[in-house]
């Protein structure tokens, strides 16, 4: 599932890490493997039970469509727009934003999961800072910024997807993600190991 995150995020992201303002094949991407696919995927994690991985991925994948759709002429979206750039930039920055906060709630949340993880949504809410600033106030270097997070976030997430599937009773080896308990258990933060196993 975070394949699907990494290689959507990857293809969109790296054209502004590069100065590119082409769209181009990264709509279609977009709106069924990042969007639609991992809508999906959303909908499976709550059937096992894991509502974290549930909201982030039926989130996320619905970001995915909503934003493709802006592009897809048939829906329309953006006829209200012509000819008032000022106006959509800003609503694009509104829009943003409210992603960026989502992403550093998700950020939050994922205190108790893995040190990876955490680092790529902070990375992902770092992109959507960096691009809404970017339609607010329009300085390109802050569309640089967001692409170039953009593109740490999906290669990060490329490896947190493989460290997933790369198990003990699957592979030879397996990648490490780290622990945050150790590190809570370091600063005093959770009882010992022993004492937490006891309840």
């Amino acid at each position: 599932m975070l394949i699907k995150q990494g290689v959507t995020v990857s293809d969109s992201f790296f054209p502004l890490a590069i100065w590119s303002s082409s769209n181009g094949v990264v709509m279609g991407l977009a709106l069924f493997y990042g969007g639609l696919c991992q809508l999906l995927a959303g909908m499976w994690e709550f059937k096992t039970g894991n509502t974290f991985g549930a909201l982030a991925f039926s989130s996320y994948g619905g970001f995915w469509m909503s934003f493709a759709a802006l592009f897809v002429d048939a829906f329309g979206f953006l006829d209200g727009y012509s000819g008032n750039g000022s106006d959509l930039n800003n609503d694009l920055g509104i829009y943003l934003m409210a992603w960026s906060m989502f992403s550093l709630w998700m950020t939050i949340a994922s205190h108790r999961t893995t040190v990876a993880l955490t680092v790529l949504f902070f990375l992902v809410f770092l992109t959507f800072l960096m691009l809404s600033i970017h339609a607010f106030s329009g300085v390109i270097r802050a569309q640089e910024a967001g692409g170039c997070f953009g593109v740490m976030a999906a290669f990060l997430a490329w490896y947190c997807a493989y460290a997933g599937l790369l198990t003990k009773k699957n592979s030879f080896f397996t990648l490490p993600v780290g622990e945050w308990d150790p590190i809570y258990r370091s600063w005093g933060w959770l009882p010992p190991a022993e004492e937490e196993e006891k309840h």
